[in-house]
């Protein structure tokens, strides 16, 4: 099986201005979002070798809600925290994480990372989730909204 590189944007956040952006937390909505995409992707039968996460609050709680029907305890990576780019992400998936990694972060890095490595533009949601296999030609294999995900983890939507 080709590696494959994972990416969760974090949750719904506080509104900017509420509090330094990089404490900012999730709301409500936010938390619903995180615990679903982790029940959902494990309905699915999708496991990780690593969960590896910003260290922004927002990023950090997202894992950690996902974490807790996927298993696990996620990395603090603090490159993830703005900036973050598609060769950066590949270097996450090998002999340090494994073969199937999830990075929890921030747009506007997650729709350039996947338009970096496989030619797809695409709208990332808060909630999100995108899946990537790797190999000589990268592909976009799924993309995941957080209703779809809500959906998947049989809950209403978030």
């Amino acid at each position: 099986m080709a590696d494959q590189l994972w990416l969760l944007r974090h949750g719904d956040a506080e509104p900017h201005g509420t509090r330094d952006d990089f404490d900012r937390c999730l709301t409500a909505r936010g938390e619903a979002q995180s615990r679903n995409a982790g029940v959902a992707l494990k309905a699915a039968g999708i496991s990780f070798s690593a969960v590896v996460t910003s260290p922004r609050v927002r990023a950090r709680d997202t894992a950690l809600l996902a974490c807790e029907a996927l298993g696990g305890k996620p990395v603090v990576h603090e490159a993830l925290s703005g900036g973050f780019s598609g060769g950066q992400a590949l270097a996450l998936v090998g002999p340090e994480h494994g073969d199937r990694v999830l990075i929890v972060g921030h747009e506007p890095d997650f729709s350039s990372i996947v338009h970096e490595l496989t030619g797809a533009r695409i709208d990332m949601k808060k909630g999100g989730v995108a899946g990537i296999r790797l190999g000589p030609a990268p592909e976009l294999i799924v993309l995941l909204r957080p209703r779809e995900l809500a959906a998947m983890a049989g809950e209403p939507r978030p």
